[in-house]
């Protein structure tokens, strides 16, 4: 089996993985069990509407090992595009592989290569040290803002 870690973009035959990952992180990280039928729409939702992101997806031979989506936030201080790494997950069987710091190098590579990226950005929880050492060192920081939300309807905290 070849140990090299791959990365492509996700298509519409990976929106069952997707879904997995994406459920699978909620429960790892917010204790939720999402609805699938929302989530699967959500997911296909990127698809139909690419300007709002993409998905990307790892792979070592045919097995598929982790995701993560890019969303765009404009940044009028900066005159382009913050990309924010989201729906970020990898199997617990392929952790500690490499395959995050794979699907890390493909977005800052498409970052660099594009127009008006002035950075990434994600989201990670404030207890999940191993998390935040990784991006560590890949080159990121903890930036100096915090957080705050207010969720309707289906997105309303419990």
């Amino acid at each position: 089996m070849d140990a090299t870690v791959q990365v492509r973009d996700a298509t519409r035959e990976d929106i069952a993985f997707l879904v997995e990952c994406n459920a699978a992180m909620a429960r790892e990280t917010e204790r939720r069990d999402l609805d699938r039928a929302l989530l699967a729409a959500g997911v296909a939702a990127l698809f139909d509407a690419p300007a709002r992101g993409f998905y990307l997806v790892a792979t070592r031979g045919q097995a598929a090992l982790g995701c993560l989506m890019v969303t765009r936030e404009w940044s009028d201080w900066r005159n382009g595009d913050w990309w924010w790494l989201q729906s970020v997950h990898v199997r617990p069987d392929a952790r500690r592989t490499g395959v995050f710091r794979a699907l890390h190098a493909e977005v800052e590579r498409r970052a660099r290569a594009a127009q008006r990226v002035v950075g990434l950005r994600l989201y990670v929880e404030r207890d999940n040290a191993r998390a935040q050492a990784t991006y560590a060192a890949l080159g990121m920081h903890e930036a100096v803002y915090r957080v705050y939300e207010r969720g309707f309807g289906e997105a309303a905290d419990p």
